[in-house]
């Protein structure tokens, strides 16, 4: 039977397994770990690395897996690449589900800047209140700017403050609203928002509420990637694996 690893940690992840599940394709949605209490999936989770490229590839060949989709998140570069590797190592056909970054409209007040450190170096000048929507992982390196207020939003607890000097942590999951990120944003007296883009409909509602104040956004761009065949929907990957079961692949 054919074996599915599913990249996961987004919600099109969750989607596809939900989707190859109503199928009855045999699947394995594979987490990071970053997230304490993960949704319950109607597949089989494990938790964890792989060990890079080596172990990956190793990990492929044992549980026989016949097709890897990597549904990470956009920023998720590192296992991106090592999954092209490992893929094309173990002989097993990969593809990405990927969703389209968001385009700026009418309205917005977008800056683009090409990774974390342009952001940072971005922040010179006077104190600002602003929202970091980057998750945990990445607020650490805005210790070098510590004259500025920042507000901070992740699913779970930290096991240890963040060490940022001025900082409001909120602790809530989405999916957000238009609406409410309007009300936090305005209750926080917030004048700028720094996220990837990470495109989607799951994050975009501080984008919405920053258009609707009048706040600039300060947008971090895409890392690049290796070249990898691409579908932009659950549907998309599911023809892919129809038509690659076809062609006895």
């Amino acid at each position: 039977m054919p074996h599915l690893l599913i990249l996961g940690g987004t919600t099109e992840a969750s989607a596809l397994a939900a989707a190859v599940a109503d199928r009855g394709f045999r699947a394995t949605l594979s987490y990071a770990g970053r997230t304490a209490c993960p949704r319950a999936q109607p597949v089989p989770v494990r938790v964890g690395g792989f060990g890079g490229v080596a172990g990956l590839a190793g990990w492929l060949r044992a549980e026989q897996v016949t097709y890897v989709v990597d549904a990470t998140h956009p920023f998720a570069a590192r296992i991106s690449a090592n999954a092209v590797a490992a893929a094309e190592q173990a002989g097993v056909p990969l593809v990405a589900l990927t969703r389209p970054p968001w385009q700026a409209g009418a309205g917005d007040r977008w800056m683009h800047v090409a990774n974390l450190d342009a952001a940072v170096a971005a922040l010179e000048g006077p104190p600002r209140r602003i929202m970091l929507a980057l998750g945990r992982m990445h607020v650490e390196r805005f210790a070098a700017r510590p004259q500025h207020d920042y507000l901070l939003r992740f699913v779970d607890p930290p096991e240890r403050a963040p060490g940022l000097a001025h900082h409001r942590l909120v602790i809530d999951r989405g999916p957000f609203t238009a609406a409410g990120d309007r009300r936090l944003l305005e209750a926080h007296g917030t004048e700028l928002i720094i996220c990837k883009n990470a495109g989607g409909e799951g994050a975009v509602a501080k984008l919405v509420a920053a258009r609707a104040l009048g706040l600039p956004v300060l947008m971090i761009d895409r890392p690049a990637l290796p070249p990898r065949r691409t579908c932009g929907s659950v549907a998309a990957v599911l023809d892919w694996l129809d038509h690659a079961a076809d062609r006895g692949v």
